[in-house]
């Protein structure tokens, strides 16, 4: 079981390389307003800070999260497929430059801005070509997510009027794909009915087998309330489930607080609130859950992805045996190639092909019908004289005309005689 999710990783990266996905994966695919706490969420599950921060949209690009577990050395050297010189324990790389290796996570965050603003540009507009990023440490587990733009309504600054749309036609292209399930955050300071998330996630799953509610920002709710019939599924009922979390404030993140350290007063917070909750939300639980419902999930959908690998493979290996032998010999090859199309050229231009037009002129034909037809009657229409008078056309004439005149001596201060023209 614990071997199926970097399958799953390993095909993924393969489609991301060739630049097409003839199979839908199984993954986890996160959605949410903005500013709900994807990140912070994502960030809690990896236990690092390495996601670019800033007011509006900063998620706009499509993020495809792989972790892998590396508990031992000898995973750590595997995973880095030999790389003697990785140091850290932890580390990441991007597919976008595979030879690279960022042991500094603040170096991931500012990868992640500079290769989004290269599709993106400077402005709040998004993009749906995807960014892909692997991390490997002996904290995380075995997952595949997928970080969305937030969900907008209103365009800011330069953004395009059409940035809901655009942003929603992405989220749905991703939660569409019935092998992915859907994590829906929404924050526990808003309204659970008007989410959006479970909004989106309800249309595409109506029956909820493929959807997790996590909510966040439980510490923010009004004092004298709660978020025990939420949690408990008696507002709106998700069958995977609802796990609560508290994201790491502003003020946190400015005064540089781990989170380790935030994982530690989540958990106080729970015990102290939710006592009989506790067990069963924060981070930790949620990743550990994670985990289980993707093994499982990719359990699920083998026998039809084990069908559809066979498929393509039977109908890519006819396509390749279309194709005939491997070259042995390059040059003999490039030399026969050469001289098969000289060939095919002559026959066309002198009428001998095997297969003869029969709609349209071509080859020698199409030569000979330009020359004797169009050629002559361009040359017909053409006055040489137009444009000139008389008076032109006689200068012209003179200046083209050697003139020979008389020579006669010249006499110089010096004594000697030169022999000019005489005008």
């Amino acid at each position: 079981m614990d071997t199926l999710i970097p399958v799953i990783n390993k095909l993924q990266e393969i489609f991301l390389t060739v630049g097409a996905e003839v199979i839908q994966l199984p993954q986890i695919v996160v959605i949410g307003s903005q500013s709900s706490g994807k990140s912070s969420v994502l960030e809690s599950i990896v236990g690092r800070d390495f996601l670019p921060r800033g007011s509006g949209i900063v998620t706009r690009r499509p993020l495809v999260l792989q972790l892998v577990n590396v508990a031992s050395p000898e995973d750590r050297k595997r995973a880095a497929s030999g790389e003697l010189g990785i140091q850290a324990d932890e580390w990441g790389t991007f597919l976008h430059c595979k030879n690279k290796i960022f042991t500094d996570f603040d170096e991931i965050r500012k990868e992640i801005e500079s290769e989004t603003e290269r599709t993106t540009g400077t402005n709040k507009g998004i993009s749906p070509e995807p960014i892909h990023l692997k991390i490997f440490s002996p904290t995380v587990l075995n997952l595949t997510l997928v970080d969305l733009p937030g969900i907008t309504k209103v365009p800011v600054g330069d953004q395009p009027q059409d940035i809901e749309l655009q942003i929603r036609t992405m989220l749905l292209l991703y939660i569409s794909n019935p092998n992915s399930l859907i994590l829906a955050v929404t924050a526990a300071n808003t309204d659970m009915a008007t989410s959006e998330a479970l909004k989106l996630a309800r249309d595409v799953d109506p029956d909820g087998r493929r959807t997790l509610a996590v909510i966040t920002k439980l510490d923010l709710m009004d004092a004298g309330t709660d978020a025990m019939d939420v949690l408990m599924g008696r507002v709106i009922p998700v069958k995977l489930g609802i796990i609560g979390v508290i994201n790491r404030s502003q003020h946190d993140i400015n005064t540089k607080k781990s989170i380790s350290e935030t994982l530690q007063d989540e958990q106080s917070f729970l015990q102290k609130k939710y006592p009989s909750l506790a067990n069963r939300n924060g981070s930790k639980y949620l990743a550990k859950t994670l985990n289980r419902l993707l093994m499982h999930h990719i359990r699920d959908c083998l026998p039809e992805l084990k069908t559809r690998v066979n498929v393509l493979t039977a109908q890519y290996q006819s396509v390749l045996n279309s194709y005939g032998q491997p070259v042995e010999d390059q040059n003999a090859t490039l030399l026969q190639i050469i001289t098969k199309f000289a060939t095919e050229y002559c026959n066309t231009i002198e009428g001998t092909a095997k297969h003869i037009e029969t709609s349209e002129l071509c080859g020698g034909a199409r030569i000979c019908y330009i020359f004797h037809e169009t050629f002559g009657r361009t040359l017909e229409s053409i006055d040489p004289l137009a444009g000139l008078t008389m008076l032109d056309i006689l200068t012209a004439i003179r200046n083209a005309t050697v003139w020979y005149l008389p020579q006669v001596p010249v006499p110089l201060p010096c004594g000697y005689h030169s022999i000019l023209p005489l005008s």
